[in-house]
């Protein structure tokens, strides 16, 4: 945890500022067209948790942890779920790049809190992990919504759009409703899910299910009531951030997470 913190403060200094996350480069960058893995298969080195409720750096009840080779958020140690919010960063923000990952929902092991049921996430364009309050339970961001479904006919698309804190422009309109469905398929079962993300700082955001294009974005912004977070992104526009991974109840898993670098 203290290195971690190092690390951030350590890249501001080199810019010149503290309270920055505006350039991609600052710290060491992989070369562009070179896919890097953000997920070793064997650790959590590379990432950090913030629970709501908890200091940055505390996993709350191993929610976050490595299982058979996947990165995986557990509930298994819970009795049950009192809204304590979870995210695991990875330690340096990037700007322009593709994400891409592969995951699967396993059976829901909390009662109540339906909202969150086989519902996970990236969050892209995220304010900086040690910029969260104590109690807060959503960075601001852009998350990409990952959503399972039963055995059945319910619809139920994946990579969808939410906006905590935040909003975006579809087709020349400014979105300031919460979440956008994609027009992806529904994933039902326990079935592997491939999930690809670029991004072009705020210019231009793509997402793609088992190579589909099925949402396009831009000019993501902060929200009006979270304009105390500009200095972080050096104005109102969120062309720089770091990726998380939700923690909302659910059971997942991702078999591998993978980051490029582009123009």
């Amino acid at each position: 945890m203290v290195d971690f913190v190092v690390k951030r403060v350590a890249s501001y200094i080199s810019l010149g500022f503290v309270a920055g996350i505006g350039c991609v480069s600052c710290v060491s960058q992989p070369q562009e067209n070179e896919w890097i893995a953000l997920f070793d298969g064997e650790s959590l080195d590379g990432w950090v948790p913030k629970f709501a409720g908890y200091p940055l750096g505390t996993n709350y009840k191993n929610t976050f942890r490595v299982e058979d080779g996947y990165l995986a958020t557990n509930y298994d140690q819970y009795d049950a779920f009192n809204f304590e919010f979870g995210h695991l960063y990875y330690e340096q923000p990037f700007s322009h790049y593709r994400l891409r990952a592969t995951y699967r929902f396993q059976e829901q092991q909390l009662p109540g809190y339906r909202n969150a049921w086989k519902n996970n996430g990236f969050m892209i364009l995220a304010q900086p992990p040690e910029s969260m309050g104590l109690e807060q339970r959503f960075p601001a961001s852009i998350e990409v919504q990952l959503l399972g479904a039963n055995e059945d006919t319910e619809s139920r698309p994946t990579a969808n759009i939410c906006t905590p804190n935040s909003h975006v422009v579809i087709d020349g309109e400014l979105i300031t409703k919460h979440c956008i469905k994609s027009t992806s398929q529904t994933y039902r079962g326990d079935q592997w899910v491939d999930v690809e993300i670029e991004v072009r700082g705020d210019e231009v955001i793509k997402h793609w299910i088992n190579g589909e294009l099925v949402m396009e974005y831009s000019a993501p912004q902060l929200d009006e009531k979270s304009q105390e977070l500009a200095p972080y992104y050096g104005g109102s526009a969120m062309r720089s951030g770091y990726i998380a991974i939700q923690a909302e109840n659910s059971y997942v898993q991702f078999k591998s997470i993978e980051l490029k670098v582009i123009q």
